[in-house]
């Protein structure tokens, strides 16, 4: 009886739903790097899961060649997020600004965005999917904001208009309602 009480009420407990929970056992190839590379520039990004089981997002921006961006994304099966209003981010940071970016539909070409900054320590950043503005190739969309239903990408960039260096580790991705 106690166990038929705990399964009925465990969805009403839980409040949190996981999207990925880095590890020593994550495989990084299921993160793909996308540089501007793919439009003449030079950056150089690169993710490996670190000796603790963080992932880990690196490398080198460059604004040469008209480049200046560099970005990790990770696809998975349409997942329904109906309900949920935040997602929420195990991270630690290097002290730049980041852009986390979302797609409903991978075939859409454009993303959902929002730029945050990270304070060089291990932190929980949070934030609200309804503020996830549409955007292409740096051009805010005249469309609504996200309106939280499916999710089938996960975006990290930087791309802060100058030449640097960067480092981005990350421990969990959940969404929260």
């Amino acid at each position: 009886m106690k166990f038929l009480i705990i399964l009925v009420l465990t969805p009403f407990i839980m409040n949190d739903f996981l999207l990925f929970d880095f590890n020593e056992k994550t495989n990084p190839r299921e993160w793909r790097i996308i540089d501007d590379v793919v439009m003449g520039g030079i950056s150089d990004g690169k993710f490996k899961i670190d000796e603790n089981g963080n992932g880990m997002f690196f490398g080198r921006v460059s604004t040469e060649n008209n480049g200046g961006f560099s970005s990790v994304r990770y696809q998975m099966k349409t997942k329904d997020i109906n309900g949920f209003s935040k997602v929420s981010i195990r991270l630690k940071g290097d002290g730049k600004n980041y852009q986390f970016r979302i797609k409903d539909d991978i075939n859409s070409y454009y993303s959902y965005i929002t730029t945050f900054e990270t304070s060089g320590e291990w932190e929980t950043i949070t934030l609200n999917l309804k503020d996830l503005y549409p955007s292409f190739r740096g051009q805010t969309l005249n469309l609504p904001n996200f309106d939280g239903k499916f999710l089938e990408e996960i975006v990290f960039l930087i791309g802060n208009k100058k030449d640097e260096s960067f480092e981005l580790k990350l421990d969990k991705i959940e969404l929260v309602k």
